[in-house]
């Protein structure tokens, strides 16, 4: 029901509700979270855009949210990243139905108002200090600012190695030219 987008930008703004200080890096974020680190770069973009996170480049960079997470609702951020479409007219274009919708059309319209409004009635606050054993994010916090440089180099690909042309294997033999006296 909801875009991978989405479930990305929830996690990451959860993970940040959880922190107590610090500005975690994209690196960071992005192993606690599970997101990879191209995509949240993007994500991070559309939750500043919407200020719901500040971010900072740089050696002691990262990003924080914006406002206390009591009041940043889950409403706020699915709005950032995908927003939720309400039905306001017949989809199918029925001049006679208009702004009057179908039986169908009008409970799908009722369903997605339900999930608005659980949206906007759930804060950030509110899930990160939700009893429960099971946390909605992978363990731990972020690294401390020491183990930053091996966080990122967990992230990155290990280098190809190179060949040398020694090791290459050799070209298969030319056939014999064809002279024109054996024609």
């Amino acid at each position: 029901m909801f875009s991978q987008t989405t479930e990305y930008a929830l996690r990451v703004m959860v993970h940040l509700a959880g922190i107590d200080q610090g500005s975690p890096t994209i690196a960071q974020i992005s192993i606690a979270t599970k997101t990879p680190p191209g995509y949240l770069a993007k994500i991070l973009r559309s939750l500043a855009r919407a200020d719901l996170i500040r971010s900072q480049r740089g050696l002691h960079g990262g990003s924080v949210l914006a406002r206390p997470g009591d009041r940043i609702t889950v409403f706020d951020v699915v709005q950032a990243v995908d927003p939720i479409r309400r039905i306001n007219t017949c989809p199918l274009e029925i001049e006679s139905h208009g702004v009057n919708l179908c039986p169908l059309h009008r409970r799908l319209d009722d369903a997605i108002g339900s999930v608005e409004r659980a949206f906007r009635a759930t804060t950030l606050a509110e899930i990160v200090a939700e009893p429960t054993s099971s946390k909605p994010l992978c363990p731990g916090p972020f690294s401390p600012p020491r183990a930053r440089d091996s966080s990122i180099a967990s992230l990155s690909k290990p280098p190809r190695p190179r060949r040398s042309r020694s090791s290459r294997p050799p070209a298969p033999p030319t056939p014999p030219a064809a002279s024109s006296s054996a024609l």
